[in-house]
């Protein structure tokens, strides 16, 4: 019997520059406490886009949310100073939380780059590959490291990349959005690794282009919960992270989609 599947719900950091921050961390809060409740789980990225924003371990530190074991996914990118980066991994530990996304990320002037030395491995830039090393070699048994692999990039290079990151250590993959399909997930799911496919729950394309790197234009106007649907149904066995999700018109729909409704 398949096991039950659950999505996993993006919730984005207020950004550091936000007008009225109160108003965006009782947003944030809410949204947090809506999917806990529910049951689903929840992945905060790392400064989106290059965009400075505060780190999860922040926020749940500071709005003193709870963290359920197996519930809450911190994402973690390669633009800190290393004692930022220790901290974020060492305080989520100790909030309970044993996911983490690691990825290179988006830069930008603003932010600090770990390097290599900083993480004792000699390399010219340091990549998603040293965040699961580190990870693995210093905090050994306390997280569920998951990586990263974006099928809109050329096969052969993700490919090397993500083998890369696999022997480094990495438990699971996360996709970034698929419309309708992709032919480099039926290879991803041959690997026998836990594959977590993200659906994009905007109809704003254009900021999944500038999320991927590439230019997305489909051939007819983009239903985000009809493209969850069909990703559901061709892919059973998979979880299903949702981006940019409508917490009032989508959020209320999920439970009828995992209950088969997507299936019929």
């Amino acid at each position: 019997m398949r096991r039950p599947k659950t999505f996993n719900i993006e919730i984005l950091s207020p950004k550091q520059n936000v007008d009225d921050l109160e108003a965006a961390l009782r947003v944030f809060a809410e949204k947090y406490e809506q999917a806990l409740t529910a049951g689903y789980g929840i992945c905060i990225p790392d400064n989106p886009l290059g965009k400075l924003a505060f780190h999860g371990v922040e926020l749940i530190e500071e709005l003193s949310l709870p963290a359920a074991e197996g519930q809450v996914s911190l994402h973690l990118n390669t633009f800190h100073s290393f004692s930022d980066f220790h901290s974020i991994l060492q305080r989520t530990a100790n909030l309970g939380i044993d996911d983490v996304l690691a990825i290179s990320g988006d830069g930008s002037q603003r932010l600090p780059k770990l390097r290599g030395r900083d993480l004792g491995i000699e390399v010219e830039s340091v990549t998603s590959v040293e965040l699961v090393e580190y990870i693995r070699r210093e905090f050994p048994g306390v997280f569920k490291v998951g990586v990263a692999y974006n099928p809109y990039e050329p096969e052969a290079d993700e490919w090397e990349k993500l083998e890369r990151k696999l022997a480094a250590g990495a438990e699971y993959i996360t996709t970034q959005p698929i419309i309708d399909d992709h032919p480099h997930l039926t290879r991803l799911l041959d690997l026998g690794v836990e594959v977590v496919i993200e659906a994009w729950m905007s109809k704003k394309l254009h900021l999944l282009s500038d999320c991927v790197g590439y230019e997305i234009s489909p051939e007819k106007p983009y239903d985000p919960v009809g493209n969850l649907r069909t990703l559901m149904k061709r892919y059973p066995q998979c979880d299903y992270y949702l981006a940019i999700l409508g917490f009032k018109t989508q959020f209320p729909i999920l439970p009828g989609l995992l209950n088969n409704e997507a299936l019929t």
